[in-house]
């Protein structure tokens, strides 16, 4: 059964807080340079950043320092939230540096700081729909995924990086598992293709595959996808994205794989049905496409229903995802085999898959 536990309680953390905040007699710096980072120095005056992946030396009038550089007797806050928390703070554990993640931080500090508004409502969401994720939990195929979902939920829930102990950023790895098999003639859709690097992936894995339907609606990232499968063939290339419908959106581009649609979004873009798009059956949907995965399996239910291909679902773009796609693709229909996988340390990188029984 899932269970959502009691928060537990840090005095450690109650006290490096409190030193953080009062104590001048040590250096004081942020790990990061996000909007996180910037709510903790608007509230103390710490003595400097760390960031190892810049060039610059200064950030809002503080030092910019690499790990290395940072005096050994410092405190330091951890503002990396999404991707890798953990790796982050095992690494300033490493280098002897006294730490606390932003999540206790925030918990714990007293101090007005930027609001980590995905966990906000997704303890709301965990309130209002937990019997929802109790039969998510209940229709997942293995131990494997139990544990994961619980493990999600509960630091969803209370922002406790413990419960992501044993995770690891493994994204090399997203998309394909051991626990579903591609064969020969597989006709794959690569929805939210990037730079191509999944497609490329697919391609070593079953390279006796049929085709390729590659959808990207950025250009910068659909010319890097060109350039990293040019020499494969039978791939097609959509400069476009996926919904229920033919239309035209607004979307923010130029931001790598975090590009999306957005009501603000700078440039315009083509949406339509994967259903109206494809018409040879179809074998394997990957997904990723930044919290509109929801409308594009819409568009997909033909080829749900008559192909029943496999799907590998991102499931983390919206607090709902983990409940509302496996109640949408099961609406579909009701016999595939569930899974989840995640596959960073921190809050993104959840992909949930649907599997067709074994004939």
């Amino acid at each position: 059964m899932l269970k959502i536990y009691p928060e537990k309680e840090y005095p450690d953390a109650v006290d490096f807080c409190r030193r953080f905040v009062h104590d001048k007699t040590k250096p004081r710096y942020v790990l990061g340079r996000n909007e996180y980072a910037v709510s903790i120095a608007r509230c103390v005056n710490i003595d400097g950043f760390i960031d190892d992946f810049t060039a610059e030396k200064e950030f809002l009038g503080k030092p910019i320092l690499k790990m290395d550089e940072v005096p050994k007797n410092s405190m330091v806050v951890c503002a990396v939230i999404f991707v890798v928390p953990l790796t982050a703070m095992k690494k300033l554990e490493a280098h002897g540096l006294q730490s606390l993640d932003y999540f206790r931080f925030f918990k714990y500090s007293g101090l007005t700081l930027k609001e980590i508004s995905f966990l906000t409502e997704s303890k709301k969401d965990i309130e209002n729909h937990f019997q929802k994720y109790q039969w998510v939990y209940h229709r997942l195929g293995d131990a494997t995924s139990k544990e994961i979902l619980t493990k999600l939920l509960n630091f969803r829930a209370s922002g406790d990086l413990q419960y992501m102990l044993g995770f690891e950023d493994k994204q090399a790895h997203q998309y394909f598992e051991d626990f579903y098999p591609l064969g020969d003639g597989e006709v794959f859709v690569d929805a939210g293709g990037y730079d191509g690097m999944t497609s490329r992936a697919f391609i070593q894995k079953c390279p006796r595959y049929q085709s390729i339907h590659f959808f990207e609606p950025d250009s910068a990232n659909l010319e890097a996808a060109r350039r990293n499968l040019s020499g494969f063939g039978n791939i097609y290339f959509y400069k476009m994205g996926l919904a229920q419908a033919k239309k035209t959106l607004r979307f923010s581009a130029g931001a790598g794989s975090a590009s999306k649609l957005s009501e603000t979004g700078d440039v315009t873009i083509a949406v339509d049905a994967l259903d109206d798009i494809i018409q040879e059956r179809v074998s394997f949907i990957k997904m990723d496409i930044e919290g509109a995965e929801g409308p594009a399996l819409t568009g997909a239910r033909r080829h749900i229903v008559n192909d029943h291909p496999k799907l590998a679902v991102c499931c983390y773009h919206r607090v709902e995802d983990l409940w509302q796609i496996p109640e949408q693709v099961m609406s579909m229909r009701d016999d595939y085999q569930l899974y989840l996988r995640h596959y960073t340390d921190g809050l993104h990188e959840t992909v949930m898959y649907f599997i067709p029984p074994k004939k």
